[in-house]
C-alpha cells in the first residue's frame, strides 16, 4: 500500500494470553446501537443497525457529516467552540456536550453517549491543528509542535481515548502533524498507544497516510493526515485515489458564480492587483520568472499572496484564517461566498453554518472535505463488519455542472500606484536561508 505508513510494520505485538481482553454477553441500551456481541472461539459476532461514533473536537462537523453518510451514527460530538455548536444543532439532532476535552471526565463522554468502555465502534478526533500548520512558518516563532500550548489538546484526546478503548480510533490534522520529529504529534500519538497496548493489552496498531482530498472526488487540493488503529490489531485498509479526471472549481460552483458581489470585494492596498493576476496563478505572476511585471521576489511571499481560483482545475485549499490578501480568491476577483466554500468542502447541500463571516470562514476552513469523510467512513465501516461492500454511488459526491467553461478573464492594466515597484528584487534564497531559517540558526546560537 504506496504512501502508507505502520507503526509495528508486520511483526505481531508480543503480550501474554492472560492480557488479552475479555467479552461477555451483553446486549447495549444505547438508543443509538442495538448491538448483540457473543463469543464465539475468540471471535466477536455483531448485529448492528448503525456503528456507533464518539466524535471529539467536532468542529463544524464536516468529519462527522462524511461518517453519517457512510452509515456511522454520532452518538455525541464534543466541541468547546459556540460557533460550531450552534451549527451542528442547527442541521443535526446529535448529543453535543459543549466544553473544552481538558474539562471533560470520560465517564461523562460515555455517559452522554449511551455508550460503555470498549463498546465503542470508532472515535476520531481533529485536534487543533496550528501548532502543526504550514501557516505557522510564516508566524514571528515558527511552528511550535509539541511546545505550542495548543497541542495540550492532544495529551487529553489520547487520555480519552485510553478510557474508552474504542474498536477504532481517526485522528486527523494538517500534514505537518506527522512532522517536526520528536515534536510531533504522531510521535507522542505512537508512544502513547506502545503504553495503552501494554496497560489493557489491546493490540492497537497505527496506520497513517497523507490523502489529497482532490484523487477522492474533492473538488479542492487539500491535502489531511490520518491515523486509524484498530484495538484488534487489524490494520486499515486505505481507500486508493478514485478518480481520474478531478472536479474542477467551475464544475463545482459555476452555477453559483454570479459577477457582481460587492459584499465580498477584496480590500486593502493590493485589491486592484489582483485584476492584473490571471486565472490558478498568484503574486508569482509578477516577479521575473512570471509572466507579469516584476514586482516582488520570488517566493518572497505567502503562497496564498493574491492566489486565484481557475476554472478548469480543482480550487486550491480552503484556509480558516485568510490575511487579506490571501486566496484563494474567486475569478472573478473577489472572495468566495459562504455558500461557494461550503460546496467546495462537500458538505452536504442542506447544511447551514452559523456565525459572523469571519466564523463561517474558520468553521469550514477548518473542516475535513465531507466527502472524503465519506470515503474513509466506507472503508472502516466494512472493515469494522458493517458493510458487505464498498460500491455504490457516495452520498455527497459532486453534481458536476455541464455549462461550457466561459473564457477567463481579461487581465487588467497595472495602476499607476503600483508602477514604482517595478525593478530588479531579489529572490527568496532557499530552503532555511529565509528569515524563518535565520531565527532558527540564532536560537540554536544562543543555546
Amino acid at each position: 500500500m504506496a504512501g502508507t505508513r505502520s507503526f509495528y510494520g508486520s511483526a505481531k505485538l508480543d503480550r501474554p494470553p492472560s492480557a488479552r481482553p475479555v467479552f461477555k454477553d451483553y446486549l447495549t441500551k444505547s438508543p443509538f446501537q442495538i448491538e448483540l456481541a457473543t463469543v464465539d472461539s475468540g471471535r466477536i459476532l455483531r448485529r448492528s443497525q448503525k456503528p456507533s461514533c464518539l466524535s471529539l473536537f467536532s468542529g463544524a462537523g464536516g468529519l462527522d457529516f462524511g461518517l453519517e453518510a457512510a452509515g456511522f451514527q454520532v452518538a455525541l460530538a464534543v466541541e468547546r467552540d459556540e460557533a460550531c455548536c450552534k451549527t451542528l444543532r442547527a442541521n443535526r439532532r446529535w448529543p453535543i456536550l459543549e466544553s473544552d476535552i481538558a474539562d471533560v471526565e470520560a465517564r461523562d463522554v460515555l455517559k452522554a453517549s449511551g455508550l460503555r468502555r470498549r463498546n465503542v465502534d470508532l472515535l476520531t478526533a481533529g485536534p487543533p491543528c496550528q501548532p502543526f500548520s504550514k501557516s505557522a512558518n510564516w508566524s514571528p516563532t515558527g511552528p511550535r509542535g509539541l511546545a505550542d500550548p495548543r497541542a495540550d489538546a492532544i495529551h487529553r484526546l489520547l487520555d480519552v481515548i485510553e478510557a474508552v478503548l474504542p474498536r477504532c480510533v481517526l485522528i486527523e490534522n494538517v500534514e505537518g502533524f506527522q512532522s517536526a520529529g520528536r515534536e510531533s504529534g504522531l510521535t507522542l500519538a505512537l508512544s502513547k498507544v506502545r503504553e495503552i497496548n501494554r496497560r489493557w493489552g489491546t493490540d492497537y496498531r497505527p496506520t497513517w497516510r497523507v490523502l489529497n482530498a482532490a484523487h477522492f472526488g474533492v473538488p479542492q487540493l487539500r491535502k489531511r493526515f490520518f491515523l486509524i488503529a484498530f484495538r484488534d490489531g487489524t490494520e486499515f485498509d486505505f481507500p486508493e485515489p478514485s478518480v481520474h479526471s478531478p472536479v474542477t472549481s467551475w464544475e463545482t460552483i459555476g452555477p453559483l458564480s454570479k459577477k457582481s458581489r460587492p459584499d465580498l470585494g477584496m480590500k486593502g492596498r493590493w485589491a486592484d492587483l489582483l485584476r492584473t493576476i490571471p486565472e490558478g496563478h498568484n503574486y508569482l505572476w509578477h516577479t521575473a520568472r512570471g509572466g507579469g511585471a516584476s514586482l516582488f521576489g520570488w517566493r518572497t511571499r505567502y503562497w496564498s499572496f493574491l492566489l486565484k481560483l481557475a476554472k478548469k482545475a480543482p480550487a486550491w485549499t480552503i484556509p480558516a484564517h485568510p490575511a487579506q490578501n490571501a486566496g484563494p480568491f474567486h475569478w472573478h476577483n473577489r472572495q468566495l461566498s459562504t455558500a461557494e466554500m461550503l460546496r467546495l468542502q462537500t458538505f452536504p447541500q442542506e447544511i447551514i453554518i452559523q456565525g459572523s463571516r469571519s466564523d463561517r470562514q474558520r468553521l469550514i476552513g477548518n473542516a475535513v472535505p465531507s466527502l472524503l469523510a465519506e470515503t474513509i467512513g466506507r472503508h472502516l465501516s466494512l472493515q469494522l463488519g458493517y458493510r458487505k461492500r464498498l460500491g455504490g454511488p457516495y452520498r455527497l459526491s459532486v453534481q458536476r455542472f455541464q455549462e461550457p467553461i466561459p473564457e477567463p478573464e481579461a487581465l487588467e492594466v497595472i495602476r499607476e500606484q503600483y508602477l514604482g515597484l517595478i525593478g530588479v528584487h531579489n529572490d527568496h534564497p532557499g530552503t532555511g536561508l529565509g528569515p524563518q531559517g535565520r531565527r532558527e540558526q540564532a536560537n540554536l546560537l544562543v543555546i
